[in-house]
């Protein structure tokens, strides 16, 4: 467990940015980066919050809203256990979690996969063979996924090569490369 003040059993972060949301048999789980924690004394900038039927969550004017409504590149402030899990990156238990602001606009890119990972659903493109173009791109389970045709495909069918266009947040990490959240992937060619 962290390094926490005694009798403290919540922490609370401002501002942090929803990266990822996946789910498991019974909670949703809400990957968020931040600078700014209460108490926190860790280095990790990163936690998992698992989101429960208990979690209190308000949109920007206060208003109770379901969990469902969570998006990637939202602004949140929260309120979290101080118990967690020394994974990385850490997971606690989200208390209430407040929206401070949403994603204000979707960014397209278009380049050639050039690599795919399963495991963590993301890929990776380059756009015209510039590597200063290259974006990985992580894929929630709701994101639409179309084929040349159009039509609804699986992500196991996307491989090295096709050329695709990508809607995607129009927030991205500082890491290298560049990882953000795509929407919609459509192939091209």
């Amino acid at each position: 467990m962290d390094n926490i003040l005694p009798g403290n059993t919540m922490l609370h972060f401002s501002r942090g940015i929803i990266e990822e949301i996946s789910s498991d048999r019974n909670n949703l789980l809400v990957t968020v980066s931040y600078s700014q924690c209460a108490n926190c004394n860790r280095r990790d900038q990163r936690i998992r919050l698992v989101v429960g039927n208990n979690t209190a969550i308000f949109d920007e004017s206060g208003r109770r809203i379901p969990a469902r409504d969570l998006r990637t590149g939202m602004v949140i402030n929260a309120t979290f256990s101080a118990a967690m899990t020394r994974s990385i990156p850490p997971q606690a238990t989200a208390y209430m979690i407040r929206i401070v602001s949403r994603p204000e606009s979707e960014n397209v890119t278009t380049g050639r996969i050039v690599s795919v990972d399963r495991q963590n659903r993301s890929f990776t493109t380059i756009s015209d063979g510039d590597l200063s173009t290259v974006i990985r791109f992580h894929v929630p389970e709701d994101a639409v996924i179309r084929n040349i045709l159009g039509r609804p495909m699986d992500f196991s069918n996307l491989v090295p090569g096709l050329r695709v266009r990508v809607r995607h947040a129009a927030f991205m990490t500082a890491s290298i490369p560049p990882q953000t959240t795509a929407f919609e992937i459509q192939v091209i060619r």
